[in-house]
């Protein structure tokens, strides 16, 4: 995606009036206010209802612009693109979340892992640390330590 020369495409501060955005575009007023009506480019409203956009919204709708006139991307083709792309992100993010939670329940399992002891039917239990085994069924108690 193209982005506004001195300003991040991650920006998302509206500070844009609709005259200057479309200007930044390359494109009519209008056809700004044609995209926010059918939700392809929603601007921040102020009190009084008129729009701001963010430097975010002018590197959409550069792309919105390069979609339709250079790729000859219907409108409702584009607006699936980007709800698709929504959703590879937000996937991207919930991705990023188990992992970490993979990470801290193999740390967990790891140190709960190093001690073991055998049920009354010879059957192996894991023991987390400071866990004592079940004396009920017997007195043996195996301790094994990963080689190194």
């Amino acid at each position: 995606m193209a982005r506004i020369s001195g300003l991040s495409g991650d920006d998302h501060t509206p500070v844009f009036v609709i005259s200057v955005a479309a200007e930044l575009a390359g494109m009519h007023a209008q056809t700004l206010r044609q995209y926010d009506r059918i939700g392809l480019v929603t601007p921040s409203r102020t009190r009084g209802g008129g729009r701001r956009y963010s430097a975010a919204d002018v590197t959409r709708l550069r792309e919105v612009q390069r979609l339709s006139q250079e790729e000859g991307v219907s409108l409702g083709a584009i607006q699936r693109i980007f709800d698709l792309e929504h959703q590879v992100e937000a996937l991207r993010a919930r991705v990023a979340e188990l992992d970490d939670e993979l990470d801290a329940a193999r740390e967990e399992l790891g140190r709960g892992r190093r001690f073991f002891a055998v049920g009354s039917q010879g059957e192996i239990v894991a023991l987390r640390h400071g866990q004592r085994p079940d004396r009920s069924g017997g007195q043996a108690l195996v301790v094994w330590q990963q080689p190194r």
